[in-house]
């Protein structure tokens, strides 16, 4: 896990390590640059997990190729030993040099080979060719510039510098109002950058100065015959969950897990205990049994008697974090330029959490995240399944009452206390006859007003694992995957996601509706396989609280004196990315009113976050454009 740069042409070394370090944060044990000295220039910030001596040190070399490369191939092991088979040989026990040998005897067909995440770079000094790659899901980053110029990075402001200026993007304004559709286009928020895509390969052309993207990955070429019978769907995925956690296990440092209490995170702890004690993994870290878990003290938000005790019956080290805003808002500048982009919510607890990850001497933890967005885990995607059995009125009757026992469970989630009382509140005026009457008409004639776009279906997937598909490839799961990254590299801590093994993803978006939704849970299917070896108490949660910043709170308290002197500065008041005036009169509207909502407070921050990122990339980074 680390940070890319290249350019082509060659670049003066000087400035080129200076935009390298724009990507400390993302390796803060060591760098290195190769050039050719007229192509190109490759740079590397290095976060030491794989073989941490000086032979895993990028850019790396292995015949007429060299690579840059961010990321983990999990299957290293597995793929090293078929390629010794071939007669291939290795200097290191990085997964670095794994991907060199692949690359030299399968070509571009390496890719799907390997399991893991990555972004990378590789030229052929023999035939001056380039070939950038992305995984699969995009859980690693990539951009590029492309003019006269050629240079990609894993973050924008390692390119920045090449550039001739800096300004926002004519997109900007479509971004800021679909944050949870731009992370899978090529938009940015910076003019002249573009976002490289997931489950790509790209060759770059020296002679056209272009730039070649074909995919090498589409999940719907990848379905799976999956069982008919449930029980051996069960043991199926039990199978896939473990040995996707199991190889996440592979580690030459310190890993641990964030822990929520909440199910997903639960079942990937659980799991690695359960790996430990049955299935050791190899190359699999001993210094494995920490938990990190984030408390927001006096807020539906906090979750830290859950995950207490999941740690008790577990046995394993926890530490608890004190989210609190007070003395960060002075932070969110730096935090905001860390993270590049925008977001529903202030990156506060999150990146509070992994910074305390660091400091409790873990590099890699291994967590939860994905399985909402694959096992139906929000409480709006439920319906789609009456679509696949044609308003069939007992399926309907099993939707509607797990949608309303998982919403009124969720009392605690300020997210889904309005949705709660409205639905408990709207049931209870009619009877079941009506009530699927009405979900009929609004449906078919005005697609229900879920809370996202109703997606029609996609060829080979039933209208419910397409919403799931869209949701996990397309919004809430890329822009998620982005978010973490930079939460977790700005501490440089490297974050695994077994429910994200590509694997495990197929076989999710083959199983029906059924097998995720049942007897009045969801996320069925993981419940059932991991039943032996999680707690009881988890097991039959049906609350989901989330983890987000208490925006409504902290403006009204710990921020509230220092937002007013912020909206009454002339920076604010100037800014050319919101309307100051309404900005203003919303914000105090709400840290003035105590009848403010949750809702209020999200709104009220995004309208405000494009103030932040404009004096974090446009006013203070518009002399940085000196690397050209």
């Amino acid at each position: 896990m680390c940070g890319i740069l290249g350019r082509v042409p060659a670049a003066d070394p000087i400035p080129f390590k200076q935009a390298l370090d724009k990507l400390y944060h993302r390796g803060p044990d060591g760098y290195g640059t190769w050039s050719d000295d007229v192509n190109i220039t490759l740079g590397h910030r290095r976060l030491s997990i794989l073989d941490v001596s000086d032979n895993g040190k990028q850019p790396m070399h292995y015949g007429n190729y060299v690579i840059t490369f961010n990321g983990e191939i999990y299957n290293f092991l597995e793929i090293r030993k078929e390629l010794e088979k071939s007669g291939y040989t290795f200097k290191s026990d990085s997964d670095t040099e794994v991907v060199l040998a692949a690359y030299t005897k399968w070509g571009e067909g390496c890719f799907l080979k390997f399991n893991g995440m990555w972004a990378l770079a590789i030229w052929d000094k023999l035939n001056n060719k380039l070939v950038l790659s992305r995984d699969r899901f995009g859980k690693k980053p990539l951009f590029y510039t492309l003019s006269k110029q050629f240079v990609f990075a894993s973050e924008m402001k390692a390119i920045i510098p090449f550039l001739d200026e800096v300004r926002p993007s004519d997109d900007f304004d479509w971004c800021r109002q679909n944050i949870f559709l731009y992370e899978s286009t090529d938009k940015c928020l910076i003019a002249g950058i573009k976002r490289f895509p997931a489950g790509s390969i790209g060759v770059f052309d020296f002679d056209s100065m272009q730039l070649s993207v074909k995919k090498f990955w589409n999940t719907l070429d990848h379905l799976q015959e999956v069982p008919a019978d449930y029980n051996e769907q069960v043991e199926q995925f039990r199978e896939l969950f473990i040995d996707a956690c199991k190889i996440r296990m592979r580690s030459d440092v310190s890993i641990g897990t964030t822990l929520s209490g909440g199910l997903d995170s639960t079942a990937t702890i659980c799991t690695m205990d359960h790996i430990n004690k049955q299935h050791k993994a190899e190359r699999q870290s001993n210094d494995w049994q920490h938990a990190f878990v984030a408390s927001i003290k006096n807020t539906p938000w906090d979750e830290a008697d859950y995950a207490r005790s999941v740690t008790d019956k577990l046995g394993i080290n926890n530490t608890f974090i004190t989210v609190d805003g007070a003395g960060q808002y002075d932070k969110l500048q730096e935090y905001i330029y860390l993270c590049e982009d925008l977001y529903m919510t202030s990156p506060i607890p999150m990146i509070q959490t992994y910074k305390a990850v660091r400091e409790g001497g873990v590099v890699v933890t291994i967590d939860g995240h994905g399985a909402d967005e694959l096992l139906c885990g929000y409480n709006y995607d439920f319906y789609e399944a009456a679509f696949d059995e044609g308003f069939d009125f007992k399926v309907f009757k099993q939707l509607v009452n797990t949608r309303k026992s998982t919403l009124v469970a969720g009392y605690k989630g300020p997210g889904n206390i309005e949705a709660a009382k409205e639905l408990t509140q709207y049931v209870g005026r009619i009877n079941m006859v009506n009530l699927m009457h009405v979900a009929n008409r609004r449906i078919l004639k005005n697609r229900m007003r879920l809370p996202i776009k109703r997606y029609k279906k996609l060829e080979g997937l039933s209208h419910f694992n397409s919403l799931l598909y869209n949701m996990s490839h397309n919004t809430i799961l890329p822009t998620l995957l982005r978010n973490y990254d930079r939460y977790s590299m700005a501490s440089s801590v490297e974050v695994r996601m077994p429910f994200l093994d590509y694997r495990v993803v197929t076989f999710l978006l083959s199983i029906p509706w059924n097998s995720k939704i049942k007897n009045g849970f969801t996320k069925a299917i993981l419940r059932d396989a991991l039943k032996d070896i999680m707690p009881q108490e988890i097991l039959s949660r049906k609350s989901k609280v989330g983890f987000n910043t208490p925006m409504l709170e902290w403006m009204k308290g710990p921020w509230k004196e220092e937002l007013e002197d912020t909206l009454s500065s002339s920076a604010f008041i100037n800014a050319s990315l919101i309307n100051a005036k309404e900005v203003s009169k919303k914000i105090r509207q709400i840290i003035n009113n105590p009848a403010a909502t949750y809702a209020d407070g999200v709104y009220a921050w995004q309208e405000f976050m494009p103030y932040l990122w404009e004096r974090s990339f446009i006013t203070n980074a518009g002399n940085e454009t000196s690397a050209r």
